[in-house]
């Protein structure tokens, strides 16, 4: 799977190399299963309750992990809508697993799911994402949102 390193010009807080502030995390992107994975613990920088990862931050990897997903369709999308189910409380230190993936797209609108799992494979969260495309032509006359999208 090809990495998907923190690129030195790349000033994005998750992903990038540039901001000094950054987490600097990297992802894989898995052609065949057309997939993003990211591997990775958090340090206690990321805790909101102690010894836990902030829920900000956990939204934040879903939407980072979504995002990367629109790779596959060389899409330079935007989030327009974010959801998260928190299942499990998220461990500073704690081997983690996030994966992100497409399930639909209508026009500009690209539907998307992202998971994280421990080193066990429990799910901690889950994610449910709409992206838009900026590149795609637009429809005056679609109207999509988070109800109509495919489960």
């Amino acid at each position: 799977m090809p990495p998907l390193a923190p690129s030195a010009t790349n000033g994005c807080f998750v992903c990038g190399g540039a901001n000094a502030r950054g987490m600097y995390l990297a992802f894989e992107q898995d052609d065949d299963a057309r997939r993003i994975r990211g591997r990775f613990q958090l340090s206690s920088d990321y805790q909101g309750a102690t010894g836990f990862v902030h829920g900000g931050i956990i939204a934040t990897l879903l939407d980072e992990v979504m995002s990367k997903a629109n790779r596959f369709r060389k899409a330079r999308a935007v989030t327009a809508e974010l959801s998260v189910e928190y299942l499990k409380p998220v461990r500073v230190g704690e081997d983690l697993l996030v994966e992100g993936w497409e399930t639909d797209a209508k026009g500009r609108n690209l539907f998307l799911q992202g998971e994280i799992r421990d080193a066990a494979g429990n799910l901690l969260a889950r994610g449910r994402g709409r992206f838009v495309d900026l590149d795609a032509p637009r429809d005056p006359h679609a109207e999509v949102t988070s109800d109509s999208r495919a489960e």
